[in-house]
């Protein structure tokens, strides 16, 4: 039998068939205590290798998600680090990590008022304890920036490389944090008069918030970063720690500059051949140009000499530009009554008083912005000067949202607006949307008849009452096949997964603003 689990294929076959067990509903704890049987240690490129493994396989990337916190129970303190590699402060990883600790600290101080909220309430008052936990939360909101970076400059790497399902699963539990963060928020901005009140959001709104986070600590310190430290080389770490700036930094200011030993990161813009590189990507002549052209506005740059050295050729110009004009000083392009305009824009970017000098005008019925701007190279020295216009007449104009998938095209010289009918509603979510909760499609069983009882929510929790046991009561006194639907200003997440817990088919939409919610009792 130790022969068959020191294998490592051995050993990987037994963590797929386990981990398909918790998909199948065997309880957790059975589940860890066969691991803890069977392995005493799990090596944590094994759980990427299954992962991956079963998303390959058809397992969808939904269903991994809905049930990565299982696995995590499952395997946690059983994942073996022993051979993760040693990073040197200012590593990105080491600044993840930092940045970890100090969320940690945020979520103990939670932790501490959640377990004497009574003593809280007594010895401060409702008002002091809110705005102490309030701010606790406002802290826990600096994630964003951790996760950003994640998911912008460490996940491209690890596709690169050929990783691609546990990234996707990952980003979905960020998406997840960040809705039971705004849920927290908007359930402290209700009353709670009383310590009991306060207990019921704890238990429903707060307390998922701050585990969310601290359990996706656990997930990128045991399995995150001992993988990507052995995929990624030291030139991607180096490229991740050059754009990390550009994102900023979580609770932590990261004091030491790192740069790895043997590796130049020497940025320069370069043409080689057809292609075109630059610091954030490159284009061949063919794309850029394309790029160029179809821009939705129209643009000239003028060169540090006064002389006009480009113009962009889109389908619909605003003024006149020709061939004619490049290599003609700038000032030669205008009408001599603006000249003096022209030269006091030019003199004045040069010198260094001013990097823009927005215009409107009306013409011809039409709203035309002129912007000017001064390029200037990183160590502020003038290149020349962009010109950019935009017709945006229409966009003046618009109100509300436009959220359905619809097209635009040309016909004849008359643009077409065109809605696509498909059999789903393609709706473009907001972001931070937990989509595989707040549903886009409407299911065939939520039917107006259904509706057995419908509680709009907003006057009990403007009173600090949740209502969450009330929900579950009157849920409850369902037949089946029968709905119950609830209204709130925000998406009731925790009230989904205990009455989805306790078997009942949950759906979510926004209307105007409000989520009405929709609970089917099992038939």
């Amino acid at each position: 039998m130790s022969e068959l689990i020191n294998n490592n294929q051995s050993r990987k076959e037994l963590l797929k068939h386990m981990i398909l067990q918790l998909h199948e509903g065997v309880a957790p704890e059975a589940v860890k205590a066969r691991l803890i049987e069977l392995m005493s240690k799990v090596p944590y490129g094994l759980v990427v290798e299954v992962e991956q493994e079963l998303i390959n396989e058809g397992l969808p990337e939904e269903e991994v998600l809905r049930l990565c916190d299982v696995h995590t129970q499952a395997l946690e303190g059983h994942i073996d680090l022993s051979a993760m590699k040693i990073v040197a402060p200012g590593h990105p990883v080491d600044t993840f990590k930092q940045e970890n600790r100090e969320l940690e600290k945020v979520a103990k101080q939670l932790q501490v008022i959640f377990e004497s909220i009574d003593n809280e309430y007594h010895q401060y008052g409702s008002a002091t304890t809110v705005n102490k936990i309030r701010g606790l939360f406002n802290s826990l909101t600096d994630v964003d920036k951790h996760y950003r970076r994640k998911e912008n400059l460490l996940f491209p790497f690890l596709e690169k490389y050929g990783i691609t399902g546990p990234p996707k699963v990952m980003w979905g539990k960020h998406d997840e944090t960040r809705d039971l963060l705004k849920n927290a928020l908007h359930a402290l901005d209700m009353p709670s008069s009383s310590a009991d009140q306060m207990k019921l959001k704890i238990e429903v709104n707060l307390q998922p918030a701050a585990k969310a986070i601290t359990d996706m600590i656990m997930k990128e310190e045991e399995i995150l970063f001992p993988m990507t430290l052995d995929k990624l080389t030291e030139t991607d770490w180096y490229e991740i720690y050059q754009q990390t700036n550009e994102i900023g930094y979580c609770l932590f200011d990261p004091q030491i500059e790192w740069k790895p030993s043997g590796v130049d990161r020497t940025t320069e813009s370069a043409e080689t051949g057809n292609e075109i590189k630059l610091p954030s990507g490159r284009f061949s002549n063919e794309e850029l140009l394309s790029l160029l052209n179809t821009v939705p506005f129209d643009m000239t740059f003028v060169d540090r000499d006064d002389k006009v050295k480009y113009f962009s050729q889109g389908k619909e110009r605003i003024f006149d530009r020709n061939r004619a004009i490049l290599g003609r000083d700038v000032r030669m392009c205008h009408p001599p009554s603006s000249v003096h305009i022209v030269d006091q824009i030019i003199a004045d970017f040069k010198s260094g008083k001013a990097d823009s000098a927005p215009f409107w005008i009306n013409l011809g019925g039409k709203f035309i912005h002129i912007e000017y701007f001064a390029l200037r190279n990183p160590e502020g020295e003038y290149l020349g000067t962009l010109e950019v216009s935009q017709e945006l007449t229409e966009k003046r104009s618009l109100q509300g949202d436009q959220r359905l998938l619809s097209y635009r095209k040309k016909e004849s010289g008359t643009e077409i607006v065109e809605p696509i009918e498909t059999t789903k509603n393609v709706e473009i979510p907001k972001a931070g949307e937990l989509i595989n909760k707040i549903n886009m499609n409407k299911p065939q069983w939520l039917d107006r008849s259904h509706i057995k009882i419908t509680l709009d929510a907003r006057p009990l929790l403007a009173q600090g009452i949740h209502p969450l046991e009330r929900v579950q009561q009157e849920a409850a006194t369902l037949n089946s096949g029968e709905v119950y639907e609830i209204i709130t200003p925000f998406p009731p997440m925790p009230m989904i997964e205990k009455l989805e817990a306790a078997g009942f088919t949950s759906f979510s939409e926004q209307v105007e603003g409000l989520f009405h919610t929709f609970f089917l009792k099992a038939k």
